[in-house]
């Protein structure tokens, strides 16, 4: 049986994901990897993997201060990160 495939919009592109991926795998796999900016406008990105170090925060569904390494993505589910802003 091939693996479920996820669909969801980062960024306002969507995109398909393996079911099982968390939300900081589908950016990187899918767009610059960065999730936030730094209160100096700098690019910052999941460092421990594990929500301890914060840098992995997105807005997920309209909700922000997310942490994407630890969440799953979802069907439908909407990502905004800095990302954009940063590139």
């Amino acid at each position: 049986m091939p693996d479920q495939l996820i669909n969801l919009c980062i960024d306002a592109r969507n995109v398909s994901v393996p079911a099982g991926v968390t939300v900081a795998a589908a950016i990187a796999m899918n767009g610059s990897g960065i999730t936030r900016l730094s209160v100096g406008g700098h690019a910052r990105a999941p460092l421990c993997g594990m929500g301890v170090c914060q840098e992995c925060r997105v807005t997920i569904n309209g909700r922000s201060h997310q942490l994407s390494c630890q969440t799953l993505c979802a069907d439908g589910m909407n990502v905004v990160t800095a990302g954009e802003v940063a590139a």
